[in-house]
Parts: structure tokens; sequence; C-alpha cells
């Protein structure tokens, strides 16, 4: 009677019935065949992404947690195509993938680049694999920002500032920075760089001071890297999937799971798009410049 009354609502429930009967089946399949990126029964090796500058820590996180947890995951592939990015971001990756290599075998991929904060986190893992042309390396710390002073002079702009201190507005822009405010952020910069040349020493199992001869920013080839004990091996990402299978135990075939895609409604895709470009503007006018594990030679 429905159908009668209603032929295209009837039409359109019964095709979205059938769409969400043939997905149950494909994830039901995909536990027993590890096909289709769902992690289940089947013996596996789990990837996790990083792409892109490092901004945040929390996906990736969850991401790591939710493979070592997982009992069908036996390794896990961290695929990294990144120039590097935020400090403390990366320092929480590398200290998760530290954690995970006491329970999981993990293996860095690097696919164009893994460079700075890229680097940093792939030397968190139990063994690296680049491509011969693979941009890496750049291990050091940037800090800069643009100073406005004399745009500000020309328009007849003038700033007024009440601070609690007098470096509480140290890396203004606005002003000319001071001697005494160059030494400290200096000083910054060096503990910051110092924790980089410490986590690659750790991580890598070299000696600091070796380490430190070839931490001033410079990049390496994939080649050059491995030749200087930054990476393991040369290979692409399938050699990367084979050796975590062998680390994992793995015997035939390995196959791959990936995480659950993440598709966020359309508003709040919109909106986390708008507050990114409104924190990205501010940024540039923030009083105290960023400091990143950044490869970028655009600046």
């Amino acid at each position: 009677m429905f159908s009668r009354r209603h032929p295209y609502l009837f039409f359109i429930l019964v095709v979205i019935a059938l769409i969400t009967s043939l997905g149950a089946v494909r994830a039901f399949v995909s536990l027993f065949t590890g096909d289709g990126g769902v992690p289940g029964f089947t013996e596996s090796v789990g990837v996790v992404e990083i792409t892109g500058i490092i901004a945040d820590s929390k996906d990736v996180l969850a991401d790591l947690k939710r493979f070592d947890e997982d009992g069908s995951i036996k390794a896990i592939i961290l695929r990294i195509n990144s120039p590097g990015g935020a400090v403390g971001p990366s320092q929480e990756i590398y200290s998760q993938v530290r954690k995970l290599c006491a329970h999981k075998p993990v293996i860095a991929s690097m696919g164009a680049i893994a460079a700075s904060g890229g680097y940093y986190v792939a030397a968190a893992a139990d063994g690296i694999m680049a491509n011969p042309g693979t941009l890496t390396g750049s291990i050091g710390v940037i800090m800069e920002y643009t100073n406005i002073q004399r745009l500000f002079d020309k328009i007849g702009l003038s700033p007024v500032v009440i601070k609690s201190g007098k470096y509480k507005d140290m890396g203004s822009p606005l002003r000319k920075m001071t001697d005494a405010e160059r030494a400290l952020l200096q000083s910054f910069v060096d503990s910051v760089h110092g924790q980089f040349v410490d986590a690659v020493a750790t991580g890598r199992h070299l000696k600091r001071e070796d380490v430190f001869k070839i931490a001033d920013g410079r990049i390496f080839s994939g080649k050059q890297a491995r030749d200087l004990g930054l990476v393991d091996r040369l290979g692409n990402f399938e050699d990367a999937v084979e050796w975590a299978g062998q680390k994992g135990g793995i015997t035939g075939k390995v196959s791959i799971s990936y995480p659950p895609e993440k598709k966020p409604l359309l508003i709040r895709y919109l909106l986390d798009f708008s507050q990114s470009a409104i924190e990205e503007v501010a940024a540039r006018f923030e009083s105290m410049p960023a400091v990143s594990y950044l490869y970028n030679p655009e600046k």
C-alpha cells in the first residue's frame, strides 16, 4: 500500500537499504580478509599517514592508539610526507611512537619529503626506509616573524603597549627587537634545537656529538641520509610494508589496514576551515613569533 501511494519515496528507501546492506557486508568481509582498511581478525600491518605540515597531533595519536590496541595489527608503518611543523605536536608523536615500539614494531616510510619535524617523528621508529631521492634531514629549529614598524610609521599609526614586564611583548612586529630580547630568543631556540638532537641521537642510537655536527638545518637525499645513519634502508612503500610484515612475524602476503576515514559534516568542515584561516591570519600578528621544526625553502 505504501509503495503505491509514495512510489518515489519507496524507491529511495529501497536504494538506501541496499547501499547500507552492501556496506555492512563489505565491512564484515573485511574483518576476515584485512581488505578495505578495517582492522580485524586477519594479521596485517597498520598504516598511519602523516601528510603536510604537522600542526596538530590528535588524529595521529588516536590512530596509533587504535592500532596498538588491535591484536590483529602486528606492525605499524608511519607513512610520512611532511616538511615538519610545530614543535609540540612533533614531540608528542615522537613520544607516542617510542612507547608503541615497546609493544609492536614501527617502520617509518618516507615519501617525497620527511624533513625537520617530519624526520623528528621518523627517528622514533624501529627502522626508517626512504627513497634514494627523498628530501629529508633539516634537523634544526626556526623562529621568524615580520617586522612592520616602518609600515606603521609610514601610515601614521603608533602602537600603545602596556605590559607587566619588559619582555612581555618580546618579538613584537611593531618595534625593533632589542639585543637582550634577541639573546633570550636565541637561547630558547638553542634549547629546542638541543631537544631535537637528543631525540635523533636516542632514536637512531647515534652519538650526540655526531648528530650535532649535521644538525645545522641542511637537507639530505635519502641516500645521503642512509650513509650518515639517519636512514636504515632505501626502498619504496611496498618495501616498507614487506619489512614491517617481517618484523611483525607475518608470513605470506602482507595485508595493510588504514584507520577509518574521518568524514566530518559539511558544516563542521566549513567551520574548521574558517577557524584555520582565521588562526593563520592571526598568527601573523601575534606578539610572539612561532617556533617550528619546519623546512620551508620559500622563506
